[in-house]
């Protein structure tokens, strides 16, 4: 049988862009989804968006939260399934064969991650992200950032583990270079999985979310090296900015 997929939709005040997300999630192939959706109290009709699409909700619940990963770890909480997939509201899977062409060798890793495309508010694409999985993803790779997109990386049930509340907007940094430090099985799918809607929490706050990355950096890579790996990833960063006009 194939594995149970909990699919985690964190919203606040998201009628503009929670329908998108959930047709992304609706029109799967794939059959064996649980649909979780944790709305941070809403008040702009979110709560009737939700009403609307019960059918395909197999889980929601609407209260305050103490921010976006306290909300992510309320979902984790719900979640029944094999795996944990996050995709927030503004955010969409990639297509309507994403998740069975994912599962297509029944091979159960650790961990599938994959890459993303950027897209606007519109729902056009916009472009890649700045940052590229590497064909062999472990968690030393995030010495050099982060590699890989939180909404293109399909973690364990098995080895993941709550958000760290003390990061305010670089928690799920931390979240997927632990979940890679457990892992024994990583799969590169070699597929573009995610929609990423551009201008998300972290980038709101660019600069306390690098001072909270180089935080986790230096915890589990030491200082000396989180300093040293620093100087090409800034290099890297203003080139992009530069060449792209968008980070």
């Amino acid at each position: 049988m194939k594995p149970l997929v909990s699919i985690i939709t964190i919203v606040y005040n998201g009628a503009d862009t929670l329908q998108k997300t959930i047709d992304s999630i609706a029109c799967q192939s794939y059959q064996n989804i649980e649909y979780i959706i944790v709305d941070g109290g809403s008040s702009d009709g979110t709560y009737d968006i939700i009403e609307a699409n019960k059918k395909v909700i197999a889980k929601w619940i609407s209260e305050p939260d103490d921010g976006l990963y306290d909300a992510m770890n309320k979902g984790i909480d719900l979640a029944t399934g094999d795996y944990l997939w996050f995709i927030n509201s503004g955010d969409e899977i990639y297509d309507a064969e994403t998740l069975s062409n994912l599962f297509v060798n029944n091979d159960l890793a650790d961990i599938y991650y994959g890459d993303t495309v950027m897209i606007d508010a519109q729902g056009e694409v916009i472009g890649e992200r700045r940052l590229q999985p590497p064909i062999k993803l472990q968690y030393t790779d995030f010495k050099k950032g982060m590699l890989v997109s939180h909404q293109s990386i399909l973690v364990s049930t098995k080895i993941a583990e709550k958000y760290n509340t003390k990061y305010r907007f670089s928690a799920d940094f931390e979240w997927c270079l632990v979940a890679l430090k457990k892992a024994h099985s990583v799969v590169n799918t070699h597929l573009v999985l995610s929609r990423f809607l551009d201008g998300g929490l972290t980038k709101q706050n660019i600069v306390p979310g690098l001072k909270e990355r180089f935080d986790i950096m230096r915890r589990y890579f030491g200082l000396g090296s989180t300093i040293l790996h620093h100087i090409p990833i800034a290099f890297r960063f203003f080139k992009y900015v530069i060449v792209y006009k968008r980070f």
